[in-house]
């Protein structure tokens, strides 16, 4: 949608390593915005994102208007189904619809062979591989890892909104998934928890990593959380103490008057 920063930038590289050409899509979707969320403030920085786009070798920005893109009595949209209404699509209703109906559209008029999308909107990125899976579209979709500053705060287009308070209070986010991930990871050889998770050493129980999270989350007044889960990737369904092999612990949270989310990968075994 914009703004493009770091992370985005490293999903242009990682599509220029599997394609000849390389298109970026810039549209701020409004089918994605719920009631009195920030879609008339959300951060347009067009001519900067074409200098990114330009110095990343993009052969073509596709940067359509919404009236370029929906019909004023646009009727047929993608439905997310029930797995669009846990996690993100409880507290944000219809916002995953949003986001695979621009998706197809984007698809069918840029017609690419692969398209690559970040792990940091995880659900997002589940959701599409489903859509694609689901309705037989020709494209092969990548997932890139976050990109996250010095300090665990992952890149967002919305950090511009922080205050210095309110992005010291969004550390928060961070830490909460490096102790969950710790519950999860044998710590024999002092490697970083979250890479050493994310390549696969985990093992214990889903309540235990639950409750290091949510402790951290807890412990910073300054955070009003939405949620706090350990979910199955291919579902975005809660696992149970029992399960084994990857799950996501995903966070969402407000800190000041900006919404911010965050996640890791864990192997649990």
């Amino acid at each position: 949608m914009g703004a493009l920063h770091e992370g985005h930038r490293s999903l242009i590289r990682l599509a220029r390593e599997r394609a000849a050409h390389v298109a970026v899509s810039i549209f701020v979707n409004p089918l994605q915005f719920g009631p009195g969320e920030d879609y008339s403030r959300y951060p347009r920085t067009f001519d900067a994102d074409l200098e990114a786009c330009s110095a990343e070798g993009v052969a073509v920005v596709f940067a359509p208007s919404a009236e370029d893109m929906y019909l004023p009595d646009r009727q047929v949209g993608v439905s997310a189904g029930e797995m669009g209404s846990v996690v993100e699509g409880e507290f944000r209703p219809g916002h995953l619809d949003g986001v695979l109906t621009v998706v197809l559209k984007l698809f069918n008029l840029v017609q690419p062979d692969v398209a690559v999308f970040g792990q940091k909107d995880a659900q997002q990125l589940a959701m599409i591989r489903r859509m694609v899976a689901d309705l037989n579209l020709p494209v092969s979709i990548v997932g890139g890892p976050t990109v996250r500053e010095p300090d665990g705060l992952a890149l967002s287009s919305r950090n511009r909104y922080l205050s210095r308070d309110d992005r010291v209070a969004a550390l928060s986010l961070s830490r909460a998934l490096e102790a969950g991930a710790g519950q999860a990871l044998d710590r024999g050889d002092g490697a970083d928890e979250t890479r050493a998770l994310e390549a696969g050493a985990g093992r214990r129980a889903p309540a235990e990593i639950r409750r290091a999270a949510l402790a951290v989350l807890e412990a910073e007044p300054s955070l009003a959380v939405d949620y706090l889960v350990l979910v199955d990737p291919a579902t975005f369904a809660e696992v149970g103490d029992d399960h084994t092999g990857e799950a996501i612990l995903a966070v969402a949270a407000r800190v000041g008057s900006t919404r911010l989310i965050d996640n890791v990968t864990l192997d649990i075994r």
